[in-house]
């Protein structure tokens, strides 16, 4: 089955996973003790993170980003992360926690910071925004399969389009794309 590792369809088919966190744009007017209690009942924390290209005081998304690491490192949670303009302090600040899995989402950047990342053991994400940036796709292109996944995220795009856009340009099949990412999610979700 197709795995989409975040999506904001409902309807979709492909498998995905059930996430609760508090999206950094929104961390001024949230409740992080709501976390808490809603994160024991999902597969991951998420969609979380720091977004430095919003309005929203970067000192307190760092804050409630970080109430919700020590959540998801407490109950051994994957954590799904947004970032964007914030690679290195991220990186940063995910030195400081104990997590089972991360998985950056919508990965939008460098070859360099994808190979860090992967280094790190961190899982990268690629979906429909992929395709806008060289950088980006040679980015995809540089990390292993075995930390590699696909999603659709807010596209309409069908999901097995964007796989087939993925395995064309790792050369390889999507079938065999698939595959991997199907291990991918069952190593870390079905363990």
């Amino acid at each position: 089955m197709v795995v989409d590792i975040h999506t904001h369809n409902a309807l979709t088919q492909a498998q995905t996973i059930d996430t609760v966190g508090i999206h950094p744009w929104h961390a001024v007017e949230c409740d992080i003790r709501t976390i808490e209690v809603a994160a024991m009942g999902v597969d991951a924390i998420g969609e979380i993170g720091l977004d430095f290209a919003c309005d929203v005081p970067h000192e307190r998304q760092i804050e409630v980003f970080r109430a919700q690491l020590a959540i998801a490192e407490r109950l051994k949670k994957p954590v799904i992360l947004h970032c964007v303009r914030a690679f290195e302090e991220v990186m940063k600040i995910l030195s400081d926690y104990h997590l089972p899995v991360v998985i950056f989402h919508g990965f939008i950047g460098s070859k360099e910071q994808a190979q860090r990342a992967v280094a790190e053991g961190y899982y990268l994400s690629f979906g429909e925004r992929t395709f806008r940036s060289p950088k980006t796709i040679e980015a995809m292109r540089s990390t292993p399969l075995s930390h590699l996944f696909v999603e659709s995220d807010e596209s309409t795009t069908p999901i097995e389009e964007i796989y087939a856009r993925i395995a064309e340009l790792r050369g390889i099949s999507t079938t065999e794309l698939t595959a991997i990412t199907e291990e991918n999610f069952s190593r870390i979700f079905n363990s």
